[in-house]
């Protein structure tokens, strides 16, 4: 049973333009190994976002929405990964992932995409015709999915969480995010209560 949804930048700024309360927190796995002494990255850490689109009184770590999108621009900037819960209703967070920190995406790098606990319904595709072969893309890829061979970029289905990092910074546009076949589309539950109902009988205890 998958527990994130990984979002492209337009996806999440939709959620966030549509919200009415912003809060902003500490990313727990770069704060983690900051604590540990292990930290091998400089990303942002005071970046994971909380949102609702019901107004409420405002409390500690509230920010408006124009720092929220900002902050969503700046992670996309750094090259982090997007993701929310998986849900189609009540999504209440944008957690922004580095590949060197991030428990789901090490996990993803160490164990596969098909093992992830996390998701996406979109793929990398490349134009070879339009592709300049500059790597910019390889070094935006959080979990290894693109390499250049002959001076062409070419990402690997399997490995390729459907972010669109790379797409997002492609210059000669030769990047694209495409939607996956339908059999490999995820439907998230519809709320919270239909995830948790799901989540318990996929482990036969529904």
């Amino acid at each position: 049973m998958k527990s994130e949804w990984i979002l492209p930048y337009d996806d999440v700024k939709a959620m966030l333009l549509q919200s009415q309360v912003f809060s902003v927190r500490d990313c727990i796995c770069r704060k983690e190994q900051d604590v540990l002494g292990k930290r091998t990255c400089s990303t942002p850490l005071h970046n994971c976002l909380g949102f609702s689109p019901a107004p409420r009184a405002a409390g500690p770590g509230d920010i408006y929405r124009n720092e929220a999108v900002a902050i969503l621009d700046q992670a996309e900037a750094a090259g982090l990964v997007h993701t929310v819960s998986n849900v189609l209703a009540g999504v209440s967070y944008v957690c922004n992932r580095c590949g060197c920190c991030c428990g789901i995406l090490r996990g993803i790098t160490e164990y596969g995409l098909e093992h992830s606990v996390a998701s996406a319904n979109y793929r990398a595709t490349v134009d070879v015709e339009a592709c300049t072969g500059c790597e910019i893309c390889v070094d935006r890829c959080q979990v290894g999915a693109i390499t250049v061979q002959d001076g062409v970029a070419r990402a690997e289905a399997k490995r390729c969480i459907g972010c669109g990092l790379c797409a997002t910074t492609c210059a000669p546009e030769a990047i694209s995010l495409v939607r996956k076949p339908e059999a490999e589309i995820v439907h998230p539950p519809a709320d919270y209560t239909a995830w948790e109902r799901a989540r318990l009988a996929n482990r036969g205890l529904g």
